[in-house]
């Protein structure tokens, strides 16, 4: 499949992965938000730690005002691979287009360690 056109940087794998566990150990220990509405608001509202972007996500318009919305509130974005990857870290058997961590619980050092790296990735 044919990467989304909104995609600015790649991710590498192992960050992706990193990322998805974080928002697991949220889900259980701190808060999370799921689907594009509630990220939306989120970001909007400046609660969002860490924002996740599924890059399969059709049409890709459904999701393609996070990123510059991330970067005006600066809020850390990330991309994930597939929906079904961001839904399951959500504990949904369905897939999910975004999702954000809004309190890390347990995770936030791992969250603050992807932070930097996403940083690095987008070259800010």
């Amino acid at each position: 499949m044919a990467k989304a056109m909104y995609v600015k940087f790649d991710v590498p794998e192992e960050l992706e992965t990193k990322a998805l566990e974080a928002l697991e150990m949220a889900r259980g220990t701190g808060k999370i938000k799921k689907g594009t509405n509630e990220t939306t608001k989120c970001v909007e509202r400046s609660t969002a730690q860490l924002v996740m972007i599924s890059e399969d996500v059709e049409p890709p318009e459904i999701v393609a005002h996070l990123p510059p919305l991330c970067e005006e509130k600066q809020i850390p974005y990330i991309y994930v691979k597939t929906q079904s990857e961001l839904g399951g870290a959500c504990g949904l058997k369905a897939g999910c287009s975004t999702a954000v961590i809004v309190d890390a619980g347990k995770g936030k050092e791992d969250v603050g360690d992807i932070v930097n790296k996403v940083q690095g990735l987008k070259g800010s």
